[in-house]
């Protein structure tokens, strides 16, 4: 009853024009006309749901099973032991995983996790090529690699890698683009006045906490990647870090409190940041990130991804502030500086949220380059670890056995329509913004 109250109040809104006209209304209406948008925002849908439900997809482990009487869920199970909350017996050690006497199983779609080896298929067998298999269910359908990997499950774990690749990498740089262009654009040249003794401080803290949080713990970190329990120990991280934080900002309340060192300056955000995107902006992104990931020598995908996020914030930036120097000029804003709201208060309640629509483009384009970014170090070989399987990993193996043609068509068009899908779909926000 409350649900078909709710429609119809909505449906009467729409119908007096109240929320048909509303700015988030008309994008959506104008997005909607563009069907090669509508149908890369379905296909971005499917290629979510794939990199969820990866484990379930394709794995070597059932997804149900009985044994001996009791009920094992071995793929939900496998993410315990991976967080070292749980561990498997003996007897799963000792058989391979279709070699239990079940009393019932359920195995999923693909019978291969990404790193199981068919040794009787090693060498490059082909989709088409005669398999050595028990039974239709194990045939390899995509083929398989020199050494027996199934190329259908590289797919499907390659999907979810670069689905983490490009939202992750993107979190961060939304993060820090929002935050800086927010700040050049609101507060220009001349709105901004600070404490000169709490700009060395929360530098400092910054860099000893990501020091000491990240750098210190480095091998720490990566041994429990390997071994399970890596959401422990990067909590454990971001705790330094942000105890490190904590420390600047108790030491800035300390010096505000001596008046011959409460004294605020007028800080040149606006310059100061957009000196930076232009310094960032005249270096080759893939050349810088090939820098930044060759000095630190670390193969890890949590690091591509971090540094993919630190030098790609550079558009979001630039999105942000060009249309904060519209907005804080306008009567509303001007109205809530009258009625004496603090500037943060009228940046982060009112002004920031008009401004962050046209960001989504930025955010759409910014994800296809990071997964093509991403692809482009794997297949030089650089950043990820052998343990990680993505697409440019897959497509690099092309190169060792030319006759291998599965191995550069599967991966390379995957890469091809998932950046083409995110194109498209920031082509299409990029037209329904538009007002005319």
């Amino acid at each position: 009853m409350f649900f078909k109250k709710k429609q119809k109040q909505i449906a009467e809104k729409i119908e007096s024009g109240k929320m048909a006209n509303s700015p988030f209304s008309l994008m959506n209406q104008r997005f909607r006309r563009n069907r090669m948008a509508v149908w890369s925002l379905r296909f971005l849908y499917l290629l979510f749901f794939v990199a969820i439900f990866a484990d379930f997809i394709a794995n070597e482990k059932p997804v149900y099973c009985k044994l001996d009487g009791k009920v094992y869920f071995p793929v939900m199970r496998q993410y315990l032991v991976d967080l070292g909350l749980d561990h498997w017996e003996a007897r799963f050690f000792q058989n391979d995983w279709d070699e239990h006497a079940y009393e019932a199983v359920i195995f999923p779609p693909i019978p291969y996790s990404s790193k199981t080896i068919d040794g009787k298929n090693r060498g490059y067998t082909g989709p088409f090529d005669e398999q050595k298999i028990s039974s239709l269910r194990y045939r390899h359908w995509l083929g398989t690699d020199n050494l027996g990997h199934d190329v259908a499950a590289g797919m499907v774990s390659g999907t979810r890698t670069a689905m983490l690749v490009g939202i992750i990498s993107m979190s961060i740089a939304s993060f820090i683009g929002i935050l800086l262009g927010a700040l050049a654009g609101f507060f220009g040249d001349d709105r901004f006045r600070m404490n000169p003794f709490s700009i060395p401080i929360y530098i400092g803290a910054l860099l000893l906490g990501w020091f000491y949080a990240f750098m210190a713990r480095g091998y720490v970190l990566s041994e429990a990647a390997r071994e399970g329990g890596l959401a422990k120990e990067l909590f454990i991280s971001f705790l330094i870090f942000g105890f490190a934080l904590l420390l600047a900002k108790l030491a800035t309340l300390f010096i505000g409190k001596i008046p011959a060192l409460n004294k605020k300056v007028k800080i040149p955000l606006d310059l100061i940041i957009m000196r930076t995107v232009e310094v960032l902006n005249s270096i080759p992104g893939f050349l810088l990130l090939l820098s930044i990931v060759g000095v630190l020598q670390q193969g890890s995908i949590f690091v591509v991804m971090a540094i993919i996020g630190l030098i790609r914030w550079t558009g979001i930036a630039r999105f942000l502030r060009a249309e904060l120097l519209r907005i804080r000029n306008l009567e509303y804003i001007e109205s809530a500086r009258a009625m004496g709201f603090s500037n943060l208060r009228i940046l982060f309640r009112h002004a920031l949220p008009n401004a962050l629509t046209p960001v989504l483009i930025a955010i759409s384009f910014g994800v296809a380059s990071s997964i093509l970014l991403e692809s482009a170090l794997s297949f030089l070989g650089f950043g990820i670890g052998e343990e990680t399987v993505t697409w440019g990993n897959l497509l690099s193996a092309a190169r060792k056995y030319p006759g291998a043609w599965w191995l550069a068509l599967f991966p390379g068009g995957a890469i091809f329509v998932t950046v083409t899908v995110f194109n498209l779909i920031g082509e299409g926000l990029t037209n329904a913004l538009r007002n005319d």
